[in-house]
């Protein structure tokens, strides 16, 4: 106790504790209280009973001089029974009809013509055999998937118009031989008023290889120029070589290309 006394009045001892301090007390500002404070109260107290859903805390052990008599529970099982009768969910129309009693004689003496022994047969004879299911195994768990849309089987080309040209490639091209023979038409008509004629294969080799000496020619020309062009001249004869190759190669692209050329005399 002496030690615990000494250490209290070793925390106290502080110049700050020299001036006695006199405590303010701060009110407390009163908070905001509804006036529907009460109602609201009641309101949540409505609709509620004791021992509704958990039942007692401890279960009240019955008086035995008012013991369980006969039918006792008769009336509350009837009225839990109506209840459920009545309900809309019940559907009184889809109930099966009664079974027969014990004592309910079967029908006897029942006669029909029908020769089931030979209607079993035609049955069988006029019957079509199902098609058995056209399926794959492809994994070692044995699950199977039908084969005919899988992509794996040749649908496409046992078709009767596989491997068929197209209507509109048919077409287009009846329409580009219609109007060749319509060119000829006009050029043949043509060279009767001796306007032009056609240029012969050999006439036509012949040029083409004159240009392509020509070309081989000026080529070679170019190729012997200096590396360095450093004057106006040397400049305008590069510029007058390269000129003159690309119009031989602009004559033999032409030549090459068409392969009947008509000539106007």
């Amino acid at each position: 106790m002496v030690v615990g006394q000494n250490n209290k009045n070793q925390q106290e001892e502080s110049v700050y504790n020299l001036i006695p301090r006199t405590e303010v007390h701060v009110s407390k500002a009163s908070g905001y209280v509804s006036k529907f404070h009460q109602n609201a109260r009641e309101s949540f107290k409505e609709g509620k009973s004791k021992h509704r859903t958990m039942g007692y805390a401890e279960e009240p052990v019955p008086d035995p001089q008012h013991f369980l008599k006969k039918h006792q529970n008769d009336t509350k099982q009837n009225d839990s029974n109506r209840h459920k009768d009545t309900s809309p969910s019940k559907d009184h129309s889809q109930r099966k009809p009664p079974v027969p009693s014990i004592r309910d004689a079967p029908k006897m003496g029942a006669r029909t013509e029908k020769n089931f022994i030979q209607t079993n047969a035609l049955d069988v004879v006029m019957t079509v055999p199902k098609k058995p299911e056209r399926n794959i195994v492809d994994d070692r768990y044995g699950d199977k998937f039908p084969i005919d849309p899988s992509g794996l089987t040749p649908k496409y080309i046992l078709k009767k118009n596989f491997g068929e040209v197209p209507v509109y490639i048919k077409s287009r091209r009846a329409d580009m031989e219609k109007a060749k023979q319509e060119y000829q038409v006009y050029v043949s008509d043509y060279f009767r008023r001796g306007a032009m004629r056609e240029m012969d294969n050999n006439e036509r080799q012949t040029i083409l290889d004159g240009l392509k000496k020509q070309w081989e020619d000026v080529h070679h020309e170019y190729q012997t120029l200096s590396v360095i062009i450093d004057t106006i001249p040397k400049r305008l004869y590069k510029e007058r070589l390269e000129h003159q190759m690309k119009l031989l190669e602009k004559d033999i692209d032409l030549l090459e290309k068409h392969q009947i050329i008509y000539i106007a005399d």
